[in-house]
């Protein structure tokens, strides 16, 4: 029997793979989100489990050549990233009093 590398799908295999390794990320960062000994580190897991989500989106994106999710994963991330900024000015001003 060959292998014949014409019918091997390469993208497929690997946004397969890669999604189930941000999936088994997002997991663990779930597991960090309800244990997390502190607020911060519970924000930094959500903030963790929004970035694989942007991951996810764009390698859905590319691997089904759906061009247009990937706007709504750059919109994801600017929110992600304002909402990261004022939890940290939150936490500069706690400290301050």
């Amino acid at each position: 029997m060959t292998l014949l590398l014409a019918d091997f799908d390469l993208v497929g295999f690997v946004s397969t793979l890669s999604m189930n390794v941000m999936a088994v990320a997002m997991l663990f960062s779930l597991v960090r989100l309800f244990r997390g000994p502190s607020v911060p580190d519970r924000v930094i897991a959500l903030d963790l489990i929004a970035a694989l989500s942007v991951g996810i989106i764009a390698i859905y994106s590319i691997g089904n050549d759906e061009p247009m999710l990937l706007r709504a994963g750059i919109v994801v991330a600017l929110v992600v990233f304002i909402g990261t900024v004022a939890f940290a000015m939150f936490v500069e001003k706690r400290g301050r009093e």
